[in-house]
């Protein structure tokens, strides 16, 4: 590693001036991806600001539909939440099958979000749901806050504080993971709203990150069970081919993986 300056924040305002201070300064959350990007020298940040004792950005809400959870919350405590759980099964399920036990101990969903790694899990439910990013200045709509492979609508020093979801009727989460890594190869997050809108979020096949296929949305929307999708068509000239699949194979993997999503949500 190179050196570096680090900086146990106190507090969420506490964070920001320590990052704003120096230009080129990086939070410290779960540390999952930026530490070993660090061993790796492919990131040299010249400060490190630890968010992990900040208690206004931990902890899981849920009162009535209405569901917050702190941007420092772990995946582990995301999974074993038994009220989210209730209100929305998807989301637990999806973070109880991120990685291994000392991922999920250590790595956050705000972290997760705003590294926005192509093949991460959350982005796809964070679509699915329509949730809201909470920063220290705004709220950002999920569909506006991932705008890219690794980039999102954060600003330079922006913070997430916190996601926001309303709790859908139906929910679920499939994925394809890659048996080394547990990324996702291909996931589906599938969600019926109150209003009988159906979001269908995909990671880890797009050449540009997480996306919403609005075909199966559209057939889902008029029948939710998982035959209707047999008739969807999904192009795969804009998915991702690499070493672990080609584009086909993850095309066929959507298709598969919305399926069982939608047997699971019921």
């Amino acid at each position: 590693m190179y050196a570096t300056n680090y900086h146990r924040a106190s507090s969420v305002e506490d964070a920001v001036k320590l990052a704003s201070a120096n230009d080129e300064a990086k939070y410290l959350s779960g540390g999952q991806t930026l530490l070993p990007t660090m061993k790796q020298r492919l990131a040299a940040p010249s400060d490190l600001v630890d968010l992990r004792h900040i208690a206004e950005l931990k902890g899981i809400s849920v009162s009535g539909g209405s569901i917050r959870i702190g941007a420092a919350t772990t995946h582990a405590e995301v999974a074993s939440s038994s009220e989210l759980a209730a209100a929305c099964p998807g989301l637990a399920h999806l973070a109880a099958h991120i990685g291994d036990p000392h991922v999920r101990h250590m790595g956050t969903i705000g972290g997760s979000i705003s590294n926005n790694d192509p093949a991460a899990d959350y982005p796809a439910g964070l679509m699915a749901l329509n949730a809201t990013i909470v920063t220290n200045t705004r709220s950002i709509s999920a569909d506006e806050f991932f705008t890219g492979m690794f980039e999102t609508a954060l600003e330079d020093g922006e913070l997430v504080v916190a996601v926001e979801i309303t709790a859908p009727s139906k929910c679920a989460y499939s994925k394809f993971p890659n048996p080394a890594s547990r990324y996702a190869m291909t996931g589906v997050f599938v969600a019926k709203h109150g209003d009988g809108a159906v979001r269908v979020a995909v990671t880890g096949a797009g050449s540009d990150g997480v996306f919403r296929h609005e075909g199966m949305e559209q057939a889902l929307a008029s029948e939710f069970s998982a035959g209707v999708l047999d008739g969807v068509t999904v192009d795969d000239s804009d998915l991702m081919s690499d070493i672990h699949a080609s584009s086909a194979y993850r095309a066929n993997l959507i298709r598969v993986m919305a399926k069982r999503a939608v047997a699971a949500a019921g």
